[in-house]
């Protein structure tokens, strides 16, 4: 039987029933008998009433200092990690930070990893490491997915916002500003950035001006959130001796015709941070240019072994802030960031190598 304490002054209600989901995890994955888990609701253990753990718990002779996030997103993963941490560190003793949630994405585990922070879900994955610990399950799907599309601030429209707050970091935008800088109406606007501001990716000023909160949060919860395969992508062939003769081709043509463009993926890396070479280039066209068109650059549709993907995108936020590199227009780093999630080659790499070179808290492109 799982024993609870519960307190007047409790910094929030936690449902009983996650509560018990929680203990029964932690039973399964340690291997104990659910007597002996206790769940202990524990609002404030330092003299600072923001220092707070939601949960403690002990597992056999593991105690471990609880996060609990209704929602298990990168913004909120973030702000329970920073939160968990520091009250581990004000705690006189030995516990082991967790945060628990319906469902950790990828970001969401990879920032509990970089802290060293256990981390749990309901849908049956967990990273428990400490001393005489090691306990790793991941792959499970989400078990509580809502049906519908639920709202985002990184739709394709709503994500203008967050895409200008990236490419100006340190700079407090009215929402007026905001609103003119991303071409989007000042309502909509209004309702984006209270939605950023709830989540905790966005502070707002003195004045009513905002700007980004965790500059590392935001961009982390936007990927988590991104999916190339939204925009509309063509595949193809063009004869040339090397890549970035492909690209220069392309690009040249487009610029020619006066046709809207920019690079990005690997090609786009490869201009911002010539980490490694590519084979693919893949640029957005504001409109697919028409049969001739692709004809005259020596385009032809491919499905397979292509080198080119010339792609439409979803919306024209993708071209703010693009600039000429090395002749070539190509979209902002955050955008080449963004699109190499999940693109083949060496993707992942030249995603590290641009967040370590250019998308850092104290060097914005």
């Amino acid at each position: 039987m799982l024993k609870f304490w519960y307190l007047d002054n409790m910094s929030r209600e936690l449902n009983s029933r996650m509560v018990e989901n929680i203990s029964r995890r932690l039973a399964e994955l340690l291997a104990l008998p659910i007597s002996r888990v206790k769940v202990k609701l524990e609002p404030i253990l330092t003299g600072d009433e923001n220092n707070r753990a939601d949960l403690l718990v002990s597992a056999g002779n593991f105690h471990f200092a609880v996060e609990w996030k209704a929602s298990g997103q990168a913004s909120a993963v973030a702000i329970a990690v920073r939160s968990i941490r520091r009250f581990v560190e004000a705690s006189r003793k030995k516990l082991i930070p967790l945060v628990a949630a319906p469902f950790i994405g990828e970001v969401g585990q990879k920032l509990c990893k970089e802290a060293e922070v256990c981390w749990l879900d309901l849908s049956g994955n967990a990273h428990l490491v400490g001393a005489g610990l090691r306990v790793n399950i991941e792959g499970k799907p989400n078990q509580f997915k809502r049906p519908g599309r639920p709202r985002s601030v990184f739709a394709p429209k709503s994500a203008r916002i967050a895409r200008r707050l990236l490419i100006e970091p340190e700079r407090a935008f009215s929402q007026r500003e905001l609103a003119k800088a991303s071409g989007l109406d000042e309502g909509f606007t209004s309702r984006i950035v209270r939605q950023l501001e709830t989540e905790r990716l966005v502070a707002r000023e003195p004045g009513g001006v905002v700007k980004v909160a965790d500059y590392d949060t935001l961009l982390d919860a936007w990927r988590e959130a991104y999916d190339f395969s939204k925009h509309h992508v063509v595949r193809g062939h063009v004869a040339a001796r090397s890549s970035e003769d492909v690209l220069r081709q392309l690009a040249g043509q487009l610029k020619r015709d006066k046709s809207k463009h920019a690079a990005t993926g690997l090609a786009g890396a490869w201009l911002l941070n010539p980490f490694a070479g590519y084979r693919l280039a893949v640029l957005y066209v504001a409109k697919l240019p028409s049969a001739e068109a692709r004809e005259e650059m020596g385009f032809h549709e491919q499905p397979k072994g292509e080198n080119v993907w010339l792609v439409v995108p979803n919306d024209e936020g993708v071209f703010h802030g693009a600039a000429e590199r090395e002749g070539i227009c190509c979209v902002h780093p955050v955008q080449v960031y963004l699109d190499l999630k999940n693109h083949p080659e060496r993707s992942e790499e030249a995603a590290a190598q641009l967040r370590l070179k250019i998308l850092r808290k104290d060097s914005h492109a």
